[in-house]
Formats: structure tokens, C-alpha cells, sequence
């Protein structure tokens, strides 16, 4: 793990009594009075000392990334404060040609092996660059210890030519070749690949553009069985490590559980449901991890649409799946998302930060909130806490309207952690603690307040004035 001990702020530390001498031989010198010592002030513990094995993932994109053709190399100029920063992985847009050519954010697929190397849709790069410069973002990301994850479509594909479909008895634009936006030649396909065919009908009644068809064995091989084939060509050829599903409620779960079995690497589905028990039963079917939009949204409900923070004690995927819950505060789809009930306000996002990056889940950062300047550094030292502190039992020591107060318990040497949310002015909470005896002091810098657990782990604790506070012991 490559974090460094980031404090980007002063600490106000008391001062605490204690005894020691300056005679390193032990023995009292018969000459002198004994003299004591002066107190001793409490010091931070190092963070950097701690590694829970857990880390971060960077949405590396927004819709309509600028600047076009780019994208790749701004990308590579960053990976490595990203791992000094403790992320992980990085997530990429899709990075194969689209429909759209030079304007396409990828997620109309047209040829799964062209990554800016064709004339095709007028344009050879992607909106993102060159298969070159996709090359070279991997292996900076690689060589910083980050793995890459690319974005997957496989429900649909756009941008093909025009044929006749006996099935439907009209023309239709699933005609991929190479004269037909598929220039590479790999993973031809006809109206025989789509729905509906002589195979099947529909899988999960979705049509978004051309509609493919799985259950087409010729698709399986392109898709993911053959040894050139899409998952294959993308993890030993590319250097890919993962995969994010796009759109999984477009065809059945089998098609992802196949995938994985044939190329491994981790993977996460794109489930957009705020019910847990839906999204439970996918990770049951597929194995891999979810997008937990279950937790996304009692994040949106408690900071924004209620107001009320006990809404944080719902249910969440990350209570019952800790290991395949992968949460958010914002993605590519929430940010442009006019319905104010599917993306958390500004003000809000770094209390719904400070949540997901102390409980159990795979947590996930947005590019475009990263990159804010007003939030970069505080995103910084809540990630040096998730990765180091944030591990142990989660209880619930207090919730209302406008308070949260949640403990991490720590493991065998590590202290763990609490976190205080507070949505009404400055507040304070006496709990109960597993640490006996001990100065705490809040390592997000947001108070300057410090207090002593009684010998039982009683403390009282303050929250800043509509904020959050993560406290954990000081030596």
C-alpha cells in the first residue's frame, strides 16, 4: 500500500502526565534529588502504521469527458498520486469504438476490438485516445500497483449497416463487418446475433439498439469462450484486470457467470435497484460484486430527501455481503441525472463520503469529485482511513434525525474507529467504547476536540457543525 501519513492540518493536543527518566543506566544517582519528569502530549497514532487490507476504486470518468482524444494520457499523469493516495483500481469508460466515433463515451458499442486503431465513424482514436496511449495509461497504472478495470457492454450494439431481418420482416442495422463498422474483422455479426432470431425471442425484453443474443452460440464464442475472444482479447492482450457490467438487467445473470468462469478477475455488476434483497440475489447467481445502490440511496434519503439519519440504519448489501458491496456516492449516471432523488447534493457529498469510507464495502470515488478542489484533500485522509483504521464490528451506538454515531471495533492491534455525523449544528454524544483509557482525537482534522475515555471506554465526543468527525485513540 503506498499511502503516506497525510495531515493537511494543525491538531490542538492536551497534555497528559506520565512518568520517565533521563538516566538510561536505571540505577538512582545518590548525588541528585529525584526529580519529575514534565507531562508528556498526547501524540496522534501514525495511520500509515495500519494496513486493513482493504483499498479504493477511482471512477476515472464523467460523461462527455474533455479533452476529447486525451483522455488516456490525462489519465497516466495521475495514476501515481492516485496510489499514493491508496486507491487500488481504476474503472474506465468503455474503451472500444462506438457508433458515435470521436464523441462516443463508448457505451454504443460498434466494434469490440477496435481501441483506436481503425478509421472507422470517422475518426481512428476513441474519444479517449489511441490504443497506444490506452497501452500506456495500464502499464503506468500497473506499475503503481493499481489494477484496471474495463467497462463491459454486452447487452448492446450500435453502428452497424443495414440488412434485410426475415424475423421482423423490415430492415435493420445489424450488419457488422468490415465495411460495416466492425473494421477489425473480429466478431462478425448479422441479424442471426440479435433479437429476435431463429434462437430466441427476447432474453429480458430490453431493446436498446441491437439487441444481442446469447444464448447464439456464435456470440458466446466471440464474447467470452473463444481464445480471441472479447474477454480473453481484453485480459492477455490488453492487460485489463476486471470488469464492470454495464446494464446487467438487459440479459440473464448466466451470461456474467460464464464470463467470469471463462477469464476471472474481479468483477461488478451495474444493478440499478435500491432493493438489497435484488441485489443479494444477483451476487447469489453471479458470484461477483454490486454496485450497492441500496446504500447510495439511504445516503440520498438520510443527508437529502428525509433529512433524517436514521435512515442510515436500514437495510444495506454491505450488512449482509461486506465483501461484494461495492459503494458510491455519485457515478457517470447519477452526476447528469435531472431526478434530484437519484444523485446526493454537494453539501452532502462528503458526509456520504465519510460514511462509505469507514463501513464495511469496496468503496468507489468519482473523478469529477476527486477533482474538486474543495474536496480532493479531505478525500485523501477519509481513503488513509479506510484503508487503515476502518475495520472490526460495525455497531450502531446512536441514531435520530440529525445524529449518527457508529463504531468500528478494530482487530488484534488495530484500534479501529468512530464515526459522528451531524446535519443540525455542533453536537456531542457520550458511547461507550473498546477503549479503556484512552485520548481519542478526530483524524479527519474537522474538530480540534480531544477527550479521555474512562477506564470501562465511556467517552464523550463532538461532531462538528453539520459535519462528520472519525475518532480513533491517540498514544
Amino acid at each position: 500500500m503506498k499511502n503516506k501519513f497525510l495531515y493537511p492540518f494543525l491538531f490542538s493536543l492536551l497534555m497528559l502526565g506520565a512518568c520517565s527518566s533521563d538516566d538510561d543506566s536505571g540505577e538512582p544517582d545518590p548525588g541528585k534529588e529525584p526529580v519529575n519528569p514534565p507531562p508528556v502530549e498526547a501524540q496522534p497514532i501514525n495511520l500509515a502504521d495500519y494496513d486493513n487490507g482493504t483499498g479504493v476504486m477511482m471512477q476515472a470518468f464523467y460523461w462527455d469527458v474533455e479533452p476529447r482524444h486525451e483522455w488516456w494520457n490525462l489519465l497516466t499523469e495521475k495514476v501515481d498520486d492516485w496510489a499514493n493516495a491508496g486507491i487500488d483500481r481504476i474503472w474506465l469508460p468503455p474503451a472500444s469504438k462506438g457508433q458515435s466515433g470521436g464523441y462516443s463515451m463508448g457505451y454504443d458499442p460498434s466494434d469490440y476490438y477496435d481501441l483506436g486503431e481503425y478509421f472507422q465513424h470517422e475518426t481512428t482514436e476513441t474519444r479517449f485516445g489511441s490504443r497506444e496511449e490506452l497501452d500506456n495509461l495500464i502499464a503506468a497504472a500497473h506499475s503503481n500497483g493499481i489494477e484496471v478495470i474495463a467497462d463491459i457492454v454486452l447487452n448492446h450494439n450500435s453502428g452497424g449497416g443495414k440488412e434485410w431481418n426475415p424475423y421482423v420482416q423490415d430492415s435493420t442495422y445489424t450488419l457488422f463487418d468490415e465495411a460495416h463498422g466492425n473494421a477489425s474483422g473480429m466478431f462478425n455479426r448479422t441479424w442471426e446475433d440479435f433479437h429476435p432470431n431463429n434462437t430466441s425471442e427476447y432474453d429480458s425484453g430490453y431493446f436498446l439498439g441491437q439487441d444481442l443474443d446469447h444464448d447464439v452460440q456464435h456470440v458466446q464464442d466471440w464474447l467470452w469462450l473463444n481464445d480471441n475472444s472479447v474477454a480473453k482479447y481484453y485480459k492477455n492482450n490488453v492487460g485489463f484486470d476486471g470488469w464492470r457490467f454495464d446494464f446487467v438487467k438487459g440479459f440473464s445473470p448466466w451470461v456474467v457467470k460464464d464470463w467470469m468462469e471463462s477469464v476471472g478477475g474481479f468483477g461488478v455488476a451495474e444493478l440499478w435497484d435500491g432493493n438489497p434483497a435484488v441485489l443479494e440475489k444477483y451476487i447469489e447467481e453471479t458470484g461477483i460484486s454490486v454496485f450497492d445502490f441500496s446504500t447510495f440511496y439511504k445516503l440520498e434519503e438520510a443527508l437529502d430527501r428525509y433529512d433524517d439519519l436514521t435512515y442510515l440504519t436500514r437495510d444495506m448489501v454491505w450488512q449482509n455481503y461486506p465483501d461484494k458491496a461495492v459503494t458510491f456516492t455519485a457515478n457517470h449516471d447519477t452526476e447528469k441525472d435531472t431526478h434530484e432523488d437519484n444523485r446526493i447534493a454537494a453539501e452532502n457529498k462528503m458526509m456520504a463520503y465519510a460514511f462509505i469510507l469507514t463501513h464495511p464495502g469496496y468503496p468507489t470515488i468519482f473523478y469529477s469529485d476527486y477533482e474538486n478542489e474543495q474536496f480532493q484533500e479531505k478525500l485523501n485522509q477519509l481513503i488513509l482511513i479506510n484503508n487503515t483504521i476502518a475495520t472490526g464490528e460495525v455497531e450502531v451506538l446512536f441514531a435520530d434525525n440529525d445524529e449518527y454515531i457508529m463504531h468500528r471495533k478494530g482487530t488484534d492491534g488495530n484500534p479501529g474507529l468512530l464515526l459522528y455525523l451531524s446535519t443540525n449544528g455542533r453536537k456531542s454524544h457520550t458511547v461507550e467504547t473498546t477503549w479503556s483509557s484512552k485520548r481519542v482525537m478526530d483524524y479527519t482534522g474537522n474538530t480540534e476536540y480531544t477527550a479521555l475515555t474512562t477506564e470501562s471506554g465511556v467517552v464523550t465526543i463532538q461532531a462538528p457543525e453539520e459535519g462528520y468527525a472519525v475518532y480513533s485513540i491517540m498514544k
